[in-house]
């Protein structure tokens, strides 16, 4: 397992430190520390002390994952109350907002961070530009919140779907923070509804992300935690997958066919 985590620690930090190059001399301390508060606390804070403000997108926007996404809520769809959907290590991503604004279904969308200073940008965005929602019924709401400690903050099986756009891979990749992650991935299957399922999205390569997956969630087989992985396409030369994850089902008696669970 140490042989995992320093694997999946260090993967990929040439194309990390080049997402951070305009920041100076934050890029350190960014992939060193990106389990910290503080840290985030600061990027934030500098990142918009010079610029007008402008979403901070992990990865890719709402538009590089939306056919992604919006197809799972429709298969959640419910007759009457919102979809609650949890957008975890939000920082200041329109990811959130994108969501209310193009989704038929009514959601409760809530955008959680660590930081302050990300959440009170995203508030002061929204008092200034407004989101429209496609269904009258959905909300948008900021909530600072540690997502190792989801429980705290929300029932057992009550969330729908919650969207990990890089913040497992923020985890996994600090000096500290590998244990961390194998925390909120288990917090999160906590969290939600049994239909409900965990979409993570990383350039972590299958072959290392499904191990790490498998020993953090608890192995496989039957009650165990049900995996699929789907390639999203390919941005500055990196590759990208979303991992959907759903939580333990005890009455599963035979485990899907090879190729379907991971």
């Amino acid at each position: 397992m140490a042989v995992l985590l320093n694997r999946l620690s260090h993967r990929r930090l040439p194309a990390l430190a080049a997402a951070f190059r305009q920041h100076g001399s934050l890029t350190k301390d960014l992939i060193e520390n990106m389990d910290k508060k503080e840290t985030w606390d600061r990027f934030y804070r500098e990142n918009n002390a010079v610029n007008h403000f402008k979403n901070f997108e992990w990865f890719f926007g709402f538009e590089g994952v939306r056919d992604v996404i919006l197809p799972v809520l429709r298969a959640q769809a419910r007759h009457s109350a919102p979809l609650r959907v949890l957008d975890m290590g939000c920082g200041t991503s329109a990811l959130g907002s994108g969501l209310c604004a193009h989704s038929q279904q009514p959601l409760h969308v809530t955008c959680a961070d660590i930081s302050p200073v990300a959440l009170h940008l995203l508030r002061e965005q929204a008092k200034n530009k407004p989101v429209q929602p496609k269904n009258p019924g959905s909300t948008l709401a900021f909530v600072e919140l540690d997502c190792c400690d989801l429980r705290a903050w929300f029932e057992p099986e009550s969330l729908d779907l919650i969207v990990d756009k890089g913040t497992t891979d923020a985890l996994l990749r600090s000096r500290e923070g590998p244990a961390k992650a194998g925390r909120v991935l288990r917090q999160c299957l906590a969290v939600l509804r049994p239909s409900g399922c965990l979409l993570q999205f990383s350039d972590e390569d299958p072959d290392a992300r499904l191990v790490w997956l498998e020993s953090e969630s608890g192995g496989l087989g039957a009650g165990a935690a049900g995996v699929r992985v789907q390639e999203v396409g390919t941005l500055r030369g990196v590759c990208y997958f979303c991992y959907l994850i759903t939580p333990p089902s005890p009455a599963a008696a035979q485990p899907p066919p090879p190729g379907e669970l991971f």
